[in-house]
């Protein structure tokens, strides 16, 4: 993906302030041999680019004064509760040098596989994403995992996939990562009547929805001796 940015001469908050009342967005891009840029972006085109997926996990070519360069989205700050982006940060990227990044993953073919179609199973996505190692060039948009062969409460984990080419994950000493899961669904818990318990029938209401008086039994003549 492409943006446009502009150089920014003033720094402050005050500054700050006053450029996002015109519509603009303060960042800065750092990184490589080059001092840190102040640079400023407009804030409609970098609100929508960040609604995209892939503004947040591919390099990105900035166009700054005529020439290009490739970077990477490291932060963004949001205003607590306006739809306003308050600064953003990009990172430059070494074609010659690896880097870490945060890949999503795309899940695929749940709906065929034996879990979903024949045992009716939930299936749960564990990870979202990945964190990644590799050469800007290798950096893919997303990883697809494909769930058509999970069998009943089965599970799909980082061994049971191939990575793309030159992608290492970085693991933070897990051994392996369990991506997505299938599990039965909850049968739904019917109240059963308790053995032995009597069923003591309700009197008739009598007039004004008070229970009816109850009957004396009748006596029954003692026999004659």
């Amino acid at each position: 993906m492409k943006f446009v940015a502009f150089e920014r001469a003033k720094q402050g908050t005050g500054a700050s302030r006053r450029l996002r009342i015109t519509g603009k967005t303060p960042g800065i891009v750092y990184g490589g041999e080059a001092t840190p840029q102040m640079i400023e972006i407009d804030h409609n085109a970098l609100w929508h680019a960040l609604k995209k997926e892939a503004f947040h996990a591919s390099v990105l070519e900035m166009e700054l004064g005529g020439a290009v360069s490739k970077v990477l989205l490291r932060d963004v700050q949001y205003h607590p509760f306006r739809p306003l982006v308050q600064h953003v940060d990009f990172q430059r990227v070494d074609a010659k040098t690896r880097m870490t990044m945060k890949v999503p993953l795309h899940f695929k073919g749940e709906e065929e596989s034996e879990a979903v179609k024949i045992e009716l199973n939930l299936v749960n996505h564990v990870t979202t994403e990945l964190e990644v190692n590799c050469l800007p060039a290798e950096l893919p948009e997303f990883i697809e995992i494909d769930l058509s062969g999970l069998k009943k409460n089965g599970t799909v984990t980082l061994k049971d996939i191939k990575l793309p080419r030159g992608v290492k994950w970085v693991s933070h000493g897990k051994v392996n990562l369990v991506l997505a899961s299938a599990t039965a669904p909850v049968a739904e818990e019917v109240d059963a009547p308790v053995e032995g318990a009597e069923v003591v029938a309700a009197a008739p209401a009598g007039k004004g929805g008070k229970p009816a008086a109850k009957t004396p039994a009748a006596k029954t003549p003692a026999a004659k001796k």
